[in-house]
């Protein structure tokens, strides 16, 4: 199905029908990012790392047993709940615009069915299987209208928090017009821990330090090793002081920029 008669679809539809929309809904939004759909179900409740009504199993004050069921689970990856507004008017109507919502006062009824259903996720993380870790990911889905996204990337299960902030962690369903949004999407489902900010980090250090190494192996073919030492971090203290305007900005680095030029085209001309 092509992503406009999906939204056609999905979007033109009164909603408040949750339980008989939302499987086909999930589906159709594995289609759109790319990624498989989720499995049967089967009776043995250790083998359904993937699918619809995943059943989890608490124990009341008198120790008995009682069943509730995630809508959508997959394991290491994400607990999605689901729930199904009405058109603005009615019962349950969803608010004109979600990207304008921040306080439960803003949007009354229909945020506090979404917080509902986001602590309702967080207490289904703590009673999975003990061999299924709290999954980095916790998915609020207002059916055919948008998205709310909490992660959690410590493993614990006890730190949700709107991702990738404050303001983005809502996704209008018209926002998978988007590739790079298509494109988080899939990451969520197949590759959660990639999207984990500290992993991000962790990597934009790696290549700065890998970068400084080739800058200053090239300087001590010229210079003592200790003078490029102290001439690179003299450089980073200066490139800080632009980033937070202590100095003007682009300045440094256009200088920076032409004695880089400058001693790399020496650099040439000797090999040469």
């Amino acid at each position: 199905m092509e992503i406009e008669a999906f939204m056609t679809r999905w979007t033109s539809r009164e909603g408040g029908a949750e339980r008989a929309n939302f499987p086909m809904f999930a589906t159709e939004v594995c289609d759109q990012i790319g990624v498989a759909r989720p499995d049967p179900a089967g009776f043995e409740r250790k083998y359904n790392d993937y699918v619809f009504e995943r059943a989890v199993r608490r124990r009341d004050c008198t120790d008995a047993v009682s069943s509730l069921r995630i809508d959508l689970y997959k394991r290491g990856c994400f607990i999605m709940e689901a729930k199904q507004s009405r058109l603005p008017g009615g019962y349950k109507a969803m608010p004109q615009r979600y990207e304008t919502l921040a306080h439960a006062s803003e949007s009354g009824q229909w945020d506090m069915q979404m917080r509902n259903a986001r602590q309702q996720a967080e207490n289904y993380g703590h009673l999975l299987d003990p061999d299924h870790p709290a999954p980095p990911f916790i998915i609020v889905c207002d059916v055919g209208r948008v998205f709310e996204l909490f992660a959690d990337f410590s493993g614990t299960g006890r730190g949700y928090s709107q991702f990738p902030d404050r303001k983005n962690f809502r996704v209008p369903i018209e926002a998978l017009r988007r590739p790079e949004v298509r494109e988080m999407f899939a990451r969520i489902w197949t590759d959660p821990y990639s999207l984990d900010p500290a992993r991000q980090t962790a990597r934009v250090t790696t290549a700065i330090a890998e970068r400084l190494a080739v800058v200053g192996r090239s300087l001590e073919k010229r210079y003592p090793a200790e003078e490029v030492a102290l001439f690179l971090m003299r450089c980073i203290f200066c490139m800080f002081a632009e980033d937070v305007d202590l100095l003007p900005k682009g300045k440094f680095t256009a200088l920076l920029g032409g004695v880089w030029r400058s001693v790399t085209g020496n650099a040439g001309a000797d090999a040469a």
